[in-house]
């Protein structure tokens, strides 16, 4: 790391000094800080098996418990229902019974027929009860972000498998309890990362698979989502589709960091095959001023928890730089309140081909030395040569039970599928911490004034093996 002066050192705020436990106030040394830094993403020991490639025995039919029936939750009711009969629903739980009761509407409706599911509300540890069931295999979590790693932690102590929506931690200490549990326990807690299933995303991944790429140098990634009006909404009508207790915006007005990472890191990170062969080294973080939130805030009902806010803690846009082990270089963006159009950007160059997404572009080094787009035929005959044999597969069932584009079904079918046949899941619980840990590592680069910081080992070196991505096999 660089040497920092001693106007540099005075910069860092008492809330910078006290989240490493230094003392407000007081100079340290630059080496006192990076030692610090390193103490706190050092790996621990480890307490069990690795779950690298884990293998269970073979479980027929798939007994699903829900935790979260809200909007996100709503859509994989529909999604797991239609992956009957290799999968059953037994169980939901969602703190309000209107959720609860408006799921099982929905499931009478697609299936002509009233359910006999057990459910659970009204009680923040209703889901607990659920957990402890016998006669499930599965949970999935689809809950406010900041709960999922102790659910995650508690259904895997009760003997489940898990699956969580994104992301699966918001701190150092939560990730390394997903590591340790999973490998104690050795159960599956896969991250539902819908995006590393997307049609344009695992087309990318069969070139770089089949070196159209080249060497890969360079990604941006990002997710870019105009989220503004929604956050502050706070009413309970469903109609409205906010935020449960507008946990969204709590973190907008807590956390200055990359609150939302992994939609585009996911497939970046499999591009580059993190955790199979490279790493994710370390990272710089910056935020730009908030401003949209404080400005929109005296717009919302006057009733509103947040309504005419001044101190909103997270800047409108925040940008990461991201180093792995190997050199590669990624640009990671994330921005939910400003008028821009939605995209994850999904930009990508190698020595041979470069990519930029949002509309989607392909530009080849053997073609006009790269200095244009391909057309839209050429363009046209590479996606239909690299189409992925899952989308080639199983396009029309995706397009028909829906999901972002197909992409959730997918997604879902991969995870049944194997647990069907006792193989190992695309993405581990690896994946999930790595690129969820974005977040906590993000705010403490931005509140010691963008000084580097390192990722976390969570694979304890056994990323220097070259693996081989599941999203080919069993195809």
């Amino acid at each position: 790391m660089k040497r920092q002066n001693r106007r540099d050192f005075l910069k860092l705020s008492a809330l910078s000094a006290g989240f490493l436990g230094l003392a407000p106030g007081k100079l340290y040394a630059h080496e006192s800080i990076e030692e610090k830094l390193n103490n706190l993403t050092a790996s621990p020991k480890r307490q069990g098996e690795s779950v690298m490639g884990l293998r269970v025995d073979p479980i027929e039919q798939v007994r699903i418990g829900i935790i979260g029936v809200g909007n996100r939750g709503y859509g994989h009711v529909k999604t797991l229902n239609a992956l009957a009969p290799k999968a059953k629903i037994v169980a939901i739980c969602d703190i309000r019974e209107s959720r609860v009761t408006r799921a099982l509407d929905l499931l009478q409706s697609l299936n002509n027929k009233k359910p006999k599911i057990a459910t659970y509300s009204g009680s923040k540890d209703a889901w607990k009860e659920m957990v402890k069931r016998d006669d499930l295999d599965l949970v999935v979590i689809i809950t406010p972000a900041p709960e999922h790693a102790h659910m995650a932690v508690y259904s895997m102590q009760q003997g489940k498998h898990v699956a969580s929506e994104v992301p699966i931690s918001f701190t150092l200490e939560d990730s390394w309890k997903l590591v340790d549990t999973a490998e104690a326990t050795q159960k599956h807690c896969m991250m539902l990362e819908n995006v590393c299933y997307g049609e344009e995303e695992l087309w990318m991944l069969n070139m770089v698979e089949n070196g159209v790429f080249g060497t890969l140098t360079h990604a941006e990634a990002g997710y870019l989502h105009n989220l503004l009006h929604k956050l502050f909404i706070s009413s309970s009508d469903p109609e409205k589709r906010g935020y449960y207790n507008q946990w969204r915006l709590r973190l907008h007005a807590n956390i200055n960091a990359n609150l939302y990472p992994t939609h585009g890191l996911g497939p970046v990170a499999n591009y580059m095959k993190i955790g199979r062969g490279d790493k994710f080294d370390h990272l710089v973080s910056m935020s730009s001023l908030e401003a949209s939130l404080h400005e929109y805030s005296p717009d919302s009902p006057p009733e509103n928890a947040y309504y005419d806010r001044k101190n909103f803690a997270r800047g409108d846009m925040n940008s990461a730089f991201i180093k792995t082990v190997k050199g590669r270089l990624i640009t990671l963006k994330h921005d939910v309140v400003s008028p821009r159009p939605y995209s994850r950007i999904n930009a990508l160059t190698g020595t041979k081909a470069c990519h930029e997404g949002y509309p989607s572009r392909l530009s080849l080094y053997k073609e006009d030395n790269g200095h244009q787009w391909l057309n839209e035929v050429k363009l046209k005959e590479m996606k239909e040569k690299y189409e992925h044999p899952i989308w080639k597969k199983m396009k029309s069932e995706a397009e028909q039970n829906g999901g972002h584009g197909g992409m959730d079904y997918i997604l879902f079918y991969r995870l049944i599928d194997n647990l069907n046949k006792g193989l190992p899941l695309d993405m581990e619980v690896y994946d999930g911490v790595n690129w969820s840990v974005i977040v906590p590592l993000t705010k403490m680069s931005v509140e010691l004034g963008s000084v580097p910081v390192k990722f976390p080992d969570f694979l304890r070196g056994k990323w220097k093996d070259e693996r081989e991505l599941r999203f080919f096999k069993n195809v």
